[in-house]
């Protein structure tokens, strides 16, 4: 099977669509937190794609034929550490980039015809001793043709946090991604990245079209700053979003149904075009018109947010200003105690400076 990471221009793709229907699939997530080996870990996770691959193909044969996206959750595979050190969860729960469960995801892919998007734990060969948060997109031939890592992480190691040997390694190009397929100009934002307006931008200025979001996120009654911000960054950059959040998270200490239901799909216009309640569903398909999207980001006129973005503007403000800092594990031994540290260094920082007050 392929493997790439980062950016590629092109996919050898089949004849273009207008439109076609895609699925954020709410899947509960087994957690391998209890697991001992990493050998008991594996068998969970491979048990949790079989499942995934007979849900993806009941799924498919209800909808249709013209689905060909399918998104995953955030952890659908293992669940977060919950408490456990970088290494250790590296070693139990982080996926190799050429491992058995890419090639499993691969033959769900293939089998169905679709284009398949998640978000896993992987460890990368170049960074020993920790690992990524990566969203992925197999293509219909089972092909990893799209990584993004996760760049903005509460409590784990993003591509930032090394970031000169990380380009050294990857390019600027494997930052922000984008693919072009036949079902559109494809990328991924991670989990709580839909809180952060310049990462699924800067996959805007390179065309996406349809934003891939894996998530694992509270849901209720009252519209969260993550409900929120879906229809905001789908307006802003003219784009699609397919949301799926899982349905629950087993075989941890917290309450399984914390981050259960809300997996939707927003349109280009920010309008929730479907959504679905809690547990495991595939309700919240809907159809994405590529044809339609594409006619908007030509269109003159007040509502055309591409086409009137005056980015030399903020230039200025971006490259004089240092929040958090860069490269704050490069040369560092790597402790999830770090983090919280790093943050209460940057606000001290701030405050000082006179950005806070």
């Amino acid at each position: 099977m392929e493997q790439v990471t980062g950016y590629q221009k092109e996919n050898k793709m089949a004849k273009p669509l207008d439109a076609y229907r895609a699925l954020p699939l709410q899947v509960l997530c087994q957690a391998v937190s209890k697991t001992t080996t990493r050998e008991e870990a594996a068998q969970l996770m491979s048990h949790t794609i079989k499942k995934i691959g007979k849900q993806i193909t009941s799924s498919k044969r209800f909808i249709g034929e013209d689905c060909k996206l399918v998104v995953l959750p955030e952890y659908f595979l293992t669940s977060f550490p919950m408490g456990e050190s970088i290494s250790n969860w590296a070693e139990k729960a982080a996926i190799k980039m050429d491992g058995k469960e890419y090639e499993l995801l691969g033959e769900i892919a293939q089998n169905n015809a679709i284009y398949l998007s998640g978000n896993v734990y992987e460890r990368d060969p170049n960074f020993p001793g920790i690992y990524f948060q990566t969203s992925f997109i197999i293509d219909p031939s089972g092909n990893v043709v799209l990584r993004y890592r996760r760049l903005n992480s509460m409590f784990a190691i993003t591509p930032h946090d090394v970031w000169d040997d990380y380009l050294d390694i990857y390019g600027t190009e494997a930052i922000f991604p984008v693919i072009d397929t036949e079902i559109g100009k494809l990328a991924c934002v991670a989990s709580e990245e839909i809180l952060y307006p310049e990462v699924t931008r800067c996959h805007a200025l390179k065309g996406a079209e349809v934003i891939c979001h894996s998530s694992s996120e509270v849901y209720g009654p009252i519209a969260t700053p993550k409900r929120i911000a879906k229809q905001a960054r789908a307006f802003e950059n003219m784009a699609y979003i397919v949301s799926a959040n899982s349905a629950g998270i087993y075989g941890m200490d917290i309450p399984a149904s914390s981050t259960d239901g809300g997996s939707m799909i927003v349109n280009y216009e920010g309008q929730i075009l479907n959504e679905t309640s809690s547990g495991e569903s595939m309700a919240a398909y809907s159809t994405i018109d590529m044809a339609a999207v594409r006619r908007a980001r030509k269109r003159v006129g007040m509502g055309n947010m591409i086409a009137r973005q005056r980015l030399e503007l903020y230039a200025d403000s971006y490259a004089s200003s240092s929040f958090y800092p860069v490269n704050s594990l490069l040369e560092k031994e790597v402790d999830r105690s770090h983090f919280k540290h790093m943050q209460e260094d940057t606000i001290q920082r701030l405050t000082k400076a006179g950005i806070l007050s």
